[in-house]
């Protein structure tokens, strides 16, 4: 289980416990956290789970593949280095302590 910390764009932080073997955007749909819509529900179909990384976490995680990529060039406002779609982040002890914040919204 990680400890993960969802932060929304206006600031108010959401930690929550999430289960290994979820990814990111379950544990914020399981906990009804507001900002991580996933419309696509987590087939990387879409751009609507996009979060930005705490700069700490951007070298701790597995590198984007390809499709992940292409999705994030719909995303509002992404940024080349700290933006990620949390449905391609799977849970596992290595992302206890993660920090993520929502943009200012999902398109």
């Amino acid at each position: 289980m990680a400890k993960i910390t969802y932060i929304e764009h206006g600031g108010k932080e959401h930690v929550v416990d999430v289960p290994n073997g979820l990814t990111v955007m379950e544990g914020a749909r399981d906990n009804g956290i507001p900002g991580i819509e996933a419309d696509c529900g987590g087939a990387c179909a879409c751009s609507t789970c996009h979060v930005y990384i705490h700069a700490d976490w951007v070298e701790k995680l597995p590198a984007k593949d390809a499709m992940e990529e292409d999705m994030l060039d719909f995303a509002f406002e992404p940024s080349a280095e700290r933006s990620r779609l949390t449905c391609q982040l799977k849970v596992s002890d290595a992302l206890d302590g993660l920090v993520v914040q929502m943009p200012e919204k999902q398109i």
